[in-house]
């Protein structure tokens, strides 16, 4: 019996370990977890390092970005949005690498007049290339109370969530010719801008500085995700050993959410680049022909 007790000793402290470099990401403050990049004291941490908060004015956006760097995982983030008349303004939260073939996954929130429902733009860049746009409004008002935007990002798929309802999926499609994220570590990046040149009608609305300033809020990061330090990530080799069952390693969309993500591109997705043949005369691009 020994023997057998000593390798279960062995197995705990093998998923001791590796639930801890998972989890190594996880939230405990904004201070510890990321930098204010830009926008001197227009981002802001605030109530017991739980809140942040990026502002907007005539003079200058804000921006923050995550002191880690990741390779797969689970991101998670509360938000609440600009309120009021946001025109102009967009409140971008993404995953991205560096360099000119990087790679990003990208939430960004374009602001609209008083009235007028928030559009969500996502894309998806692999090795520099993006023009992968899909548009939505959201159910619900994104100004008047937080809600949680998520990214799953595993082998097999990315996948946006919006208060853990799934509304968009990009398949790893490497099969095909199309290329997928997997080996550029990422870190997470938000910043709320000035874009009346393209984000509201086209650029027609710009923004009315006479609101300013503008204020997003951030609160709940957790990141389930696999730490990139010194060329190696915290998750290296045990994707296949037997306790390595975290869920989002290998989380696809089951029936139940298959039906959910049906549900918000059918009533709330406004464009979809799969669907827009002008821009595509030569033919959509090969991940939309499967």
């Amino acid at each position: 019996m020994a023997p057998c007790f000593s390798l279960n000793i062995s197995s705990m402290l093998l998923f001791s370990v590796f639930v801890s470099s998972i989890m190594a990401a996880s939230a405990g403050s904004f201070y510890q977890d990321f930098d204010l990049t830009w926008g001197d004291h227009r981002a802001k941490i605030l109530d017991g390092e739980k809140l942040l908060t990026l502002s907007l004015d005539k003079a200058s956006g804000s921006g923050f970005q995550s002191k880690k760097e990741y390779l797969f995982g689970k991101i998670d983030m509360q938000l609440k949005l600009v309120s009021g008349n946001s025109a102009g303004t967009v409140t971008a939260y993404y995953l991205s690498s560096q360099g000119p073939t990087h790679d990003e996954i990208d939430f960004e929130f374009l602001g609209n007049l008083s009235g007028d429902p928030y559009i969500l733009h996502t894309n998806v860049f692999t090795q520099g290339k993006g023009n992968r746009e899909q548009q939505f409004y959201l159910w619900f008002d994104p100004t008047e109370n937080f809600h949680t935007y998520s990214i799953i990002w595993n082998l097999q798929n990315i996948i946006f969530l919006v208060d853990n309802i799934p509304i968009r999926e990009f398949k790893n499609q490497e099969s095909i010719g199309v290329p997928f994220p997997k080996s550029q570590p990422m870190r997470i990046y938000s910043s709320l801008w000035n874009a009346d040149d393209w984000a509201t009608r086209g650029g027609l609305v710009k923004i009315d500085w006479s609101k300013a300033p503008f204020t997003a809020s951030y609160r709940n990061f957790n990141a389930a995700a696999c730490l990139w330090s010194h060329g190696s990530s915290s998750c290296a080799s045990k994707f296949t050993s037997p306790v390595s069952n975290i869920a989002w390693q290998n989380q696809g969309l089951d029936a139940k959410s298959r039906r959910k993500l049906q549900w918000v591109q059918k009533n709330y997705m406004i464009y979809n680049y799969c669907s827009d043949m002008k821009r595509f005369p030569g033919g959509l691009p090969l991940e939309c022909r499967h």
